[in-house]
């Protein structure tokens, strides 16, 4: 090979990588910013609801989501011991399922997203998912929504986005799955 040929080559590897990445690049007006179910479901996956949502287990790899149960809470099935206390710098901890944590708090478990009417938000409206949100307030006005929801950041989204996330969350399969009630921390002596 030619000293000009070597140039050559890396030019073209550089011209067809930008054209690569300039292709998959989404358009500005993707079907996602137009279909509320797909900005919902966007938002969703890039938002991390399946982080904590969705039951964990072991795979291949390790730890990662059960798809199986997506978005269902943490499993009615699974009991656990007495939090652990904290210490030190660990000042929360969280199950091996990623749906129970435990901290000045007390106990939180990730609610059902599902459309389930009995377990999940079958029988919510967009308005209460939004004013959820935005008051960080189950159904809005209930119990505080505990660590380590991030609503205080979600309460920034857009009225559409909200409601484009909890249009897709209703597409989802229903799961029966009743999440138990937070455990208040325990009383300091």
């Amino acid at each position: 090979m030619s000293s000009r040929t070597i140039p050559s080559l890396f030019a073209a590897a550089v011209l067809g990588t930008v054209a690569l990445a300039s292709a998959a690049a989404p358009p500005e007006s993707s079907p996602a910013s137009q279909d509320p179910v797909a900005r919902g479901r966007y938002l969703v996956k890039i938002m991390g609801c399946n982080d904590c949502h969705t039951p964990w287990k072991m795979g291949p790899q390790g730890p990662e989501p059960d798809m199986s149960r997506e978005l269902s809470g943490h499993p009615q099935d699974v009991t656990l011991p007495p939090a652990p206390a904290a210490q030190g710098p660990w000042v929360w901890s969280a199950a091996a399922t990623n749906t129970a944590f435990a901290g000045p708090w007390g106990v939180s478990f990730t609610a059902n997203l599902t459309p389930d009417p009995e377990t999940g938000l079958g029988h919510w409206t967009p308005e209460t998912f939004v004013s959820a949100i935005r008051s960080g307030r189950h159904e809005g006005q209930g119990r505080p929504l505990l660590p380590p929801m991030p609503w205080p950041m979600y309460r920034n989204a857009t009225d559409a986005d909200l409601r484009a996330v909890f249009v897709y969350l209703q597409t989802l399969p229903k799961i029966r799955n009743r999440v138990p009630q937070p455990i208040d921390p325990p009383e300091a002596n």
